[in-house]
């Protein structure tokens, strides 16, 4: 066990961040959570809660007192705009004597991340996760009412994370030595197709699921039919269509950093098995 020590998690509430922050809880850390809304958040036990906004740095000092560790999201605001101050974000934590710092990749250049690899003071790690595991969460509804996944591209490759395996990553980074400078690319221990999910999760739900394949041109009604921005409507048909090979090649990320192997579909699907069963 590394010296506990007090880090600082942006983003605290969302898929990665709480994951992030129940990792550092488990190795014995004092964890800190930043949130635009304070009276909204809920963490676990132990969890200190700091008020602030990624967007208007300027006060964040109070929250980066004491911090050796700081973990980063690159979006910022309700609008989830990239985030462009990056530079006094770094320099209040350099002034904070914040020795580490992780940042969650987000999809591509950012400002933030851009000014986190430029900083020379600090210990930083890129964290470049695949598909999380959890964007299966989309399919609960549609299984638990009908038994039924409607997705495109079935047969495309996936080496899908498990969420947790993200924040262990984050976690050994952000507490331990040898891990400055580092793009680690994060992903599961095998590759799956649409196909394999859907029987992964019939399997842990204990029940029959069918998976209807879309038409390119069907993804894209439900797609706008759902609002979705076509920017990200061309970003889905590009990842899904034709996913880069970092995405469906499986890397030892998590082994490597955390001692352990990284978790499987068939654990993550046993853990969310209730929410794919029939609902009353």
């Amino acid at each position: 066990m590394t010296q506990t020590q007090k880090i600082l998690v942006t983003g605290a509430t969302g898929t990665v961040g709480r994951q992030v922050v129940a990792e550092l809880l488990a190795r014995g850390h004092e964890v800190r959570a930043l949130t635009r809304d304070a009276a909204k958040a809920a963490f676990p036990a132990g969890v200190e809660i700091a008020e602030g906004d990624l967007t208007a740095p300027d006060g964040l000092a109070p929250a980066l007192e004491g911090i050796t560790g700081l973990h980063l999201i690159t979006f910022g605001g309700a609008a989830f705009t990239p985030l462009e101050t990056g530079p006094r974000i770094l320099e209040l934590a350099r002034s904070a004597g914040v020795r580490r710092i992780t940042v969650l990749h987000g999809g591509g250049p950012t400002p933030l991340e851009d000014a986190v690899r430029a900083d020379a003071q600090v210990s930083w790690t890129v964290l470049m996760p695949v598909e999380f595991m959890a964007n299966a969460l989309e399919w609960a509804d549609g299984i638990a009412a009908a038994g039924e996944v409607h997705e495109p591209f079935v047969d495309r490759l996936s080496a899908m994370v498990h969420e947790g395996d993200i924040g262990a990553v984050a976690a050994v980074a952000l507490t331990e030595e040898g891990h400055g400078g580092q793009e680690y690319v994060i992903t599961g221990p095998e590759v799956l197709t649409v196909g394999d999910k859907v029987k992964t999760i019939a399997a842990a739900a204990g029940r029959e699921i069918t998976l209807v394949e879309l038409t390119e041109e069907e993804a894209v009604a439900r797609w706008r039919a759902a609002f979705l921005p076509e920017d990200v409507i061309g970003f889905l048909l590009e990842a899904y269509g034709n996913t880069p090979e970092v995405g469906r090649t499986v890397a030892g990320t998590v082994e490597k950093v955390t001692g352990r192997p990284a978790r499987t579909f068939a654990q993550w699907a046993a853990e969310h098995a209730d929410v794919f069963r029939a609902r009353s």
